[in-house]
């Protein structure tokens, strides 16, 4: 799909199809839509129907919500205290704000109120409910598999595959953040009472392998080289393929082999090797087809690392490029709706606008973006000059971060004599430049631009097209991500850097150093390669800057068994003093007297680790308890 979930096959039949499967009162229907089961899996065209509901039930991560909020409470963004966001909740340890219960609306993409399968609204597409509901019914669409009589082979595949891969992702998703949870591999009867019991966390791992693993063996690399997909070729991107299914059974294997759910099932608090190599096999399996040019997915240049998160004034093509593995539908038109990504007022506090939704990222995580060589900022071989901050950084830094003196208004025909005298064009992020401001700019001295071309803001009038030039996109699974977690895969399951998959040239070290390479930032260090510990501590470090602000560093913490521990807990400004701007060479800009400071503290518990089920719904039978401390 190249624009919307709308072009999906045969989604016309969704309605025909929906009576068979509801199980909840908001998917109403009219009662001539009901028809018999022979004939709603019959044939390929209504089997495919009756799936394609499926892919509507995904949230979309970065636009259900007025204002975004899927970074939760990470060391890596603070918001200005709004208590509807569930990253400011969870920042106060308050991690029932995920439920609607506690919220009206739910604090983002997790939980809401009139939530619908069906609706082509983003703000009805929440995943708790839909998860379950898309359980149900992948479940219902695999128990009459059988009847699928007229279609080829292909076709049956084809359905299979994705009937097997949306119930291995919506039971993967829900143990992230929940444990190990019931697994409904069958359809519950409505005369018998639930029993189903909680798994461990590694028993639920193995049955979504399982169903991952069936997805990857019946499913194309592409269905535009199917006979079935012919007809939609072009379109055909976001359907469920081999390569999705590859990246979530490594990456199920990896979250199995992580220390938060080895030491949740097994008791130990360090890498479990055997789950490690497991997934180091499934990424290699698809990083062979990537690597060998049999896949439509390659990593974007660098000139062209911006069309991962958004594309501008393009028709409102979806951005990804060739390295989104997995998105979401964009559902409505407000496609642009990702509020608080970036700045979009420059400058405002003290200018007659207003932006009391922005997200700062913190000085502590702007601090992982290293040097242009390769080494982090507190290694004594970095060259790092607190004088010139700005000077030889990561790439990514200029790609993903608003720095002091950037010139990011290009337009001052309206500016008013004050305006020009404060020279607001220019990033002033200096403590008590006019661009700091606790309640509606930077908090930290940072502003965020990964998600947002410089032209949208207030003075360039790029606010104005927000909506309709600017698309925004989030993914899932991108393949930087697959090459990041082959690399921890492999290092940890075959105890070095120089670990690598049986068969599989590339070693751990290599996927790394192939995305610092992408960047143009330098290889990992020997000093750092040389020893388990030190590849893991840069590992999670590339990990923090090729995907921050992407929804992912709330798990990674949790998994590493890092959320409860002294730095991670902690968010910081960085204040200094501007000695002189520079403002052909921003990067050469002059400061004095850098430091940080602290301005929150989380104080996290073991119970932390996962979030609160809801409490109406652990009441229902013993099996299905709370987690521990909630």
């Amino acid at each position: 799909m190249k624009q919307h979930i709308r072009t999906l096959l045969y989604t016309g039949l969704i309605s025909a199809s929906l009576g068979l499967v509801s199980c909840e009162d908001y998917l109403d229907r009219d009662v001539e839509s009901t028809v018999s089961s022979e004939d709603a899996f019959n044939t390929f065209e209504h089997f495919q129907g009756f799936t394609e509901e499926l892919y509507y039930c995904l949230p979309d991560q970065a636009h259900c919500y007025w204002q975004t909020s899927f970074n939760w409470g990470e060391d890596e963004i603070i918001s200005f205290g709004k208590d509807y966001f569930m990253g400011y909740k969870v920042d106060l340890g308050d991690f029932w704000g995920w439920q609607a219960a506690f919220d009206g609306w739910g604090c983002g993409w997790m939980d809401g109120n009139n939530v619908s399968s069906t609706s082509t609204d983003r703000m009805q597409k929440r995943f708790w409910p839909l998860a379950w509901y898309g359980i149900r019914k992948a479940n219902i669409g695999l128990a009459n598999l059988d009847k699928l009589v007229d279609a080829t082979s292909e076709q049956r595949n084809l359905i299979a595959g994705q009937l097997y891969f949306f119930r291995g992702w919506f039971h993967f998703m829900m143990m992230q953040y929940f444990g190990g949870m019931p697994y409904i591999d069958s359809v519950p009867s409505s005369t018998e009472p639930l029993r189903n019991p909680r798994l461990s966390y590694q028993e639920c791992a193995d049955k979504a392998a399982e169903d991952f693993r069936m997805a990857a063996d019946l499913l194309p690399i592409n269905w535009d080289d199917t006979d079935t997909g012919r007809p939609t070729y072009g379109n055909n991107q976001q359907r469920i393929n081999k390569i999705m299914a590859l990246s979530y059974l490594g990456k199920n294997y990896l979250w199995a082999g992580s220390p938060l759910m080895n030491y949740s099932t097994q008791g130990s608090r360090t890498y479990n090797a055997e789950y490690c190599q497991k997934a180091a096999e499934a990424f290699a399996e698809l990083l062979e087809l990537v690597e060998s040019g049999q896949t439509q997915y390659a990593l974007v240049d660098f000139d062209h690392y911006s069309d991962v998160f958004y594309t501008y004034k393009l028709n409102a093509m979806n951005p990804g490029s060739t390295e989104a593995i997995f998105q979401s539908p964009m559902y409505d038109w407000w496609m642009g709706s990702g509020w608080c990504l970036g700045p979009q007022f420059f400058g405002s506090n003290q200018h007659g606008a207003t932006n009391d939704c922005l997200f700062s990222p913190t000085a502590n995580y702007v601090n992982y973006y290293g040097m242009a060589n390769g080494l982090p900022l507190d290694d004594p071989d970095s060259g790092f000059n607190p004088e010139y901050p700005w000077r030889d950084r990561d790439p990514r830094f200029y790609h993903d971060i608003i720095y002091d003196g950037l010139q990011v208004i290009q337009s001052v025909s309206k500016f008013t004599e004050e305006q020009i005298n404060a020279q607001i064009q220019y990033a002033n992020l200096y403590t008590g430049g006019n661009y700091r401001h606790d309640s509606n700019e930077s908090r930290t001295g940072y502003l965020l631009r990964k998600f947002t071309p410089l032209e949208v803001n207030y003075y360039d009038e790029g606010i104005r097209d927000y909506g309709d030039a600017l698309t925004i996109q989030v993914s899932w699974m991108r393949l930087a991500d697959v090459y990041l977690m082959y690399a921890e895969a492999a290092a940890n399951g075959y105890g070095s850097a120089n670990g690598s998959a049986p068969g599989f040239s590339m070693t751990a070290l290599d996927a790394f150093n192939r995305i610092r390479q992408r960047a143009g930032a330098g290889d990992m260090a020997s000093k750092y390669s040389s020893t388990l510990d030190g590849f893991n501590s840069e590992l999670r470090r590339e990990r923090a800057v090729e995907l921050s602000y992407e929804g992912l560093r709330f798990n990674d913490l949790r998994r590493w068994l890092l959320l409860t521990e002294y730095p991670y807990t902690i968010k910081t400004s960085q204040e200094f003093d501007r000695v002189e701007l520079n403002t052909e060479d921003p990067t050469q800009s002059h400061v004095a007297n850098w430091r940080e400071e602290v301005i929150l503290t989380r104080n996290f518990q073991e119970k932390h680790y996962w979030l609160p089920l809801k409490t109406d719904e652990v009441n229902i039978y013993p099996e299905f308890y709370q987690n521990p401390g909630w």
